[in-house]
């Protein structure tokens, strides 16, 4: 998985794999879902990111014990 912040035009993307995006949907306004051949989500875009995500340019990323969900781990 990789995340990428492109400044200058302000989109936000998650990258889940390395498979070439073959369908894009705008599922609500300024967030861009795009999949591969099989269906399966490949990437997911966030427009106007400054606007929408409290800070672009950081990332926390955790691992949650098994059997642990993530809002239990808080």
């Amino acid at each position: 998985m990789r995340v990428v912040y492109d400044r200058e035009t302000d989109i936000l993307t998650v990258i889940l794999s390395d498979g070439p995006v073959v369908e894009s949907d705008e599922e609500k306004p300024g967030t861009i879902l795009d999949y591969d051949s099989s269906g399966d989500l490949v990437s997911l875009e966030i427009l106007d990111a400054s606007r929408r995500v409290t800070s672009p340019t950081r990332i926390e990323y955790q691992v949650t014990p098994t059997g642990t969900s993530p809002i239990e781990a808080q």
